[in-house]
């Protein structure tokens, strides 16, 4: 789950982690006083969950509360359309307006976990301000990686390190590590699965402050955070995927004709690589899950057909758990209900799996049976052209 710059700023806060002052508003009419309160001098930041907001437009310098007004005007209501958005853009709903500060240097800081050694890992550049993937792919030496033990956290001597390695002031060490040590806190205590602060900045007169913050948390550790469940803003999702939310699906669109429906994770990736393989590219990632029932077949049936590039479907189901009868009777409640107006090709495995080819060729509907992975994936890529 994604949260906001302003409420990442909030929950790091809580931590000890330090972030400028600021207020949130939706009402250009609140800008003025929100800045005159600030000190006059602010930043006008669009608040959308995407990157790359200051060169869409999103973040502008205001010198005066007369110019914090213009700027929340314009944005406010508008779509900000920035690389991560796509061309459709996002609707600016609210805007950050924080004070403006004399800045002396832009770090990049961040906590993520790197599956490979299992544990969570600081990464750290003296480039902040500039995306850390360019970062990465021009200058990889400028990339500082400190490694966390789980058992232990995060040391004194790592966040020294990491301080003397960002060439901080000898003098803000201390203070440096303090921030470090409460960034990690916030990331573990949170369940994170992201903690990004770009830039990490220097002030003239010695502050270090989160411009900047990023956060988001592992949706299976959200049971433990009722207080961060309550920050998603669904309006910043695809509805789609909302919808899929709520009857317990995990799908993500995407931007090809196939629509796929499938159980299991590994075999959904399978899917969309054999998918590819054939020629072709899938328009979603669905699995409906290892335990699904007839009428959550039915509602991953409704998503995947709202959406309008899906020209054929493939359901490609392995019945263990769940008993290829049952998929097949779902999918033909969903046939019939929705009078699908594409092609359907169904490849099942597994238990009862006579039954359940049994019951769609007795449906009466067009549904192509196919034999195995690659005689379903060929066979959709051809519907889906013709």
């Amino acid at each position: 789950m994604n949260i906001h710059e302003f409420q990442a700023k909030r929950v790091l806060s809580r931590y000890g982690v330090s972030v400028p002052r600021g207020e949130v508003i939706d009402r250009a009419a609140d800008a003025r006083a929100a800045a005159a309160k600030l000190g006059g001098t602010v930043v006008v930041k669009a608040q959308i969950h995407a990157g790359g907001r200051g060169k869409g437009g999103g973040v502008k310098l205001a010198r005066s509360p007369e110019e914090a007004e213009a700027a929340v005007s314009r944005m406010l209501s508008s779509k900000l359309v920035t690389h991560q958005t796509g061309p459709e853009g996002r609707l600016v709903r609210r805007v950050l307006i924080e004070e403006g500060l004399d800045i002396a240097r832009e770090l990049y800081l961040s906590i993520v976990i790197d599956r490979e050694r299992s544990r969570a890992v600081f990464i750290a550049s003296t480039d902040g301000g500039v995306e850390i993937e360019t970062v990465a792919a021009r200058n990889p030496e400028r990339i500082l990686t400190e490694p966390i033990d789980p058992a232990l956290g995060l040391q004194p001597f790592q966040a020294r390190k990491l301080a003397y390695r960002l060439t901080i002031d000898p003098a803000l060490v201390g203070e440096a590590s303090k921030f470090f040590h409460s960034l990690y806190r916030a990331f573990k205590e949170t369940d994170a699965a992201l903690a990004e602060i770009n830039p990490f900045v220097v002030t003239k007169n010695g502050r270090l402050l989160a411009l900047d913050a990023k956060m988001n948390f592992d949706d299976n550790a959200l049971y433990r955070h009722p207080e961060l469940r309550e920050l998603r803003d669904v309006n910043e999702e695809d509805p789609l995927e909302v919808k899929a939310s709520e009857y317990k699906l995990n799908y993500i669109r995407l931007d090809g004709s196939v629509g796929c429906m499938v159980n299991g994770a590994g075999l959904a990736m399978a899917t969309m690589d054999i998918i590819q393989y054939a020629g072709g590219r899938p328009a979603n990632f669905l699995d409906v899950g290892g335990g699904a029932n007839e009428e959550q077949v039915r509602h991953g049936f409704e998503i995947i057909l709202s959406d309008p590039n899906v020209r054929a479907v493939l359901i490609n189901i392995f019945g263990g758990i769940m008993r290829c009868d049952i998929v097949a009777g779902g999918v033909v409640a969903a046939a019939q209900s929705l009078g699908i107006r594409v092609p359907v090709v169904v490849r099942l495995e597994g238990t009862n799996v006579e039954l359940g080819q049994k019951i769609l060729r007795d449906s009466g509907l067009n549904f192509t049976v196919a034999t195995g992975m690659k005689d379903a994936a060929e066979r959709v890529v051809r519907l889906a052209a013709g």
